[in-house]
C-alpha cells in the first residue's frame, strides 16, 4: 500500500507541474507558512496520502486533525512550512487530494450512520474512477464503509453477464472451486426468488439480490435460513441514502452502494499563506 501511495502521489504532482511550475525559478527566497482551512463541515479523509505529498516534495506539514475525524469550517486542518516554490506548485494536488477524499469519506459516513444498531455492514463497490481505485476505496473506509472488492482478482461474483455465458450454473461452480484460491467465496447475482433457488443449490457463497425491494429480500432470507443457513446475503442495486434504511429489517448481511463513492461531492478547502 506504501508503494502504491508513493507512485500515486508521484503521479499527480508529475500531473499538475508538467514540464515545471513556470513560478517555481522565479519564486521568492526563503521559508513560508501557510495553513489549510476548512470550508465545509465534514469527515477529514486523505491525510495518509497528504503526508506522503509533504515527504516528496520537502515541506513540513502539521496536521491538526486525522484521517476520520469530523472537521468544521474553520477549522484549521493543517499547518505547512517550506519555500515559496515547492508550497505553491504542491498546493493544488494536496488540496485536490484532501477534498476529493473528505468527500467521500463524509458520505461513507452519512450512510454508516444510517445502519449504526443494526448487524448489516455497509460495502462500496467496483464504481470507482479509473486509476483511482485504492484511492477512493480507502477514503470510503474512513468514512465507515468496508472495501467490497478490491478487484477481479478478490472474489469470483457471477453477475448477470456472467451468468448469461454460462449453461450449467452448478457444473460452473464444481469447476471453479478447484480453479480458485479455497479461501475464496463465490458470490452469485440473483433478481429473481427462481434465480436464488438455482444459486444456493449450485453452492454460491454469497447471494446478492440486485435490485430487489425488501419484501422480496424477506422471502430470500427465509428461504436462505430454512435451506442453506451458511449463505451471506447482500443487497444491491441503486440503494442510496434516502432508501437504505427500508432493508434493514429484511435479513441481509449487508449492503452494497456504488453512490457512497461516485455520487460523493468534494468538501471545500483552500490554502492561506500567513
Amino acid at each position: 500500500m506504501a508503494i502504491n501511495i508513493r507512485k500515486f502521489v508521484k503521479n499527480a504532482i508529475l500531473e499538475d507541474n508538467g514540464r515545471g511550475d513556470l513560478f517555481f525559478d522565479i519564486a521568492p527566497k526563503g521559508r513560508f507558512t501557510a495553513r489549510v482551512i476548512a470550508k465545509d463541515d465534514g469527515i477529514l479523509a486523505g491525510v495518509k496520502y497528504a503526508k506522503v505529498l509533504a515527504r516528496t516534495e520537502k515541506f513540513d506539514c502539521i496536521f491538526k486533525l486525522q484521517d476520520g475525524e469530523s472537521v468544521k469550517k474553520g477549522d484549521i486542518i493543517a499547518e505547512l512550512e517550506g519555500k515559496a516554490s515547492i508550497l505553491l506548485s504542491s498546493e493544488r494536488t494536496f488540496l485536490n487530494i484532501l477534498q476529493h477524499a473528505s468527500g467521500i469519506a463524509t458520505n461513507a459516513s452519512k450512510y454508516a450512520k444510517l445502519l449504526e444498531g443494526s448487524n448489516v455492514v455497509l460495502l462500496d463497490t467496483r464504481k470507482t474512477r479509473p486509476g483511482l481505485r485504492d484511492f477512493e476505496k480507502y477514503a470510503s473506509r474512513i468514512g465507515g464503509a468496508i472495501n467490497h472488492r478490491l478487484g477481479l482478482d478478490d472474489c469470483l461474483m457471477l453477475k448477470d453477464t456472467h451468468l448469461k455465458t454460462i449453461t450449467n450454473l452448478k457444473e460452473f461452480v464444481v469447476t471453479a472451486r478447484k480453479r480458485i484460491s479455497w479461501v475464496t467465496k463465490i458470490e452469485i447475482e440473483c433478481e429473481t426468488f427462481t434465480q436464488v433457488q438455482e444459486a444456493m443449490d449450485a453452492g454460491g457463497d454469497i447471494i446478492m439480490c440486485d435490485n430487489m425491494n425488501p419484501d422480496e429480500i424477506k422471502i430470500v432470507s427465509k428461504f436462505r435460513d430454512e435451506h442453506y443457513p451458511h449463505v451471506l446475503l447482500e443487497a444491491s442495486g441503486n440503494i442510496t441514502a434516502e432508501t437504505i434504511s427500508s432493508y434493514l429489517n429484511s435479513g441481509v448481511n449487508a449492503i452494497s452502494s456504488g453512490s457512497i463513492i461516485h455520487q460523493a461531492t468534494w468538501l471545500d478547502f483552500s490554502m492561506k499563506f500567513d
